[in-house]
Parts: C-alpha cells; structure tokens; sequence
C-alpha cells in the first residue's frame, strides 16, 4: 500500500495520492483568478497521512503537513436536471445546473518537512 493523505478542501474530504489528479469544488483560500493552468497550490488542512505501516492523525489537522500540487485546468461536472411541477395549474418549470470544478494533481506529500513521492 503507498503513501496516501486525506484532506479537506471545498467542504468534502478527499484521499489523494502523489501523482494523481483530482476534481474540488473550490478552494476557499484561492482568489478564482488565482486559479490559472500550471499555478501551484498548498493545502494545510490535512487530516491523516498513512505512509505504509505507519499513520498520523490530527485533531483535527495534522501540524506541519503539506499536500503540495498545481492545478491542471477548471471544468464542470455532470448535469443536474432540477425539475418542478405544480400539479393542476400548468406550471412547469426545467432548470440545469453544472457545478465549477477545478482538476489538480499531487505532486508530493510532506510531514514534519519530510517528503513523500510515489
């Protein structure tokens, strides 16, 4: 089993592994036009790093953990169909909306300025 890190960013929790890439809602410490091709990010609100038989939890962040990355491009996600209907009195309403996702990718994880790559 490799290296792994569970991180909280856009109010859901991801487990990410270095050289894998990602979709978040949003990153809530980023201005949106911050948030170009190739821009390198750090996510400090790291939860638990699990690197082979050993794991650190935090409560409720790890100290001194860094997942480190850079953002591949923006895109959005499938399309939700809300659909409202008022029965009897010919009110029919279709909305769609695509939530803005932003894809990263890790490069590395660090704890207590040790690295780990994958």
């Amino acid at each position: 089993m490799g290296t792994y890190a569970i991180i909280e960013t856009g109010g859901e929790q991801l487990r990410v592994e270095p050289g894998r890439f990602y979709d978040a809602r949003c990153f809530a410490s980023l201005n949106p036009r911050i948030l170009s091709a190739n821009a390198k990010i750090l996510i400090h609100r790291v939860l638990m790093i699990r690197r082979e038989s050993t794991t650190n939890l935090g409560h409720p962040w790890l100290r001194n953990a860094i997942v480190r990355g850079r953002i591949l491009h923006s895109c959005y996600g499938e399309k939700i169909t809300i659909y409202k209907m008022h029965s009897k009195k010919k009110v029919r309403r279709k909305l769609g909306y695509r939530q803005k996702l932003v894809r990263f990718v890790v490069d590395s994880i660090s704890s207590n300025g040790e690295e780990f790559f994958d």
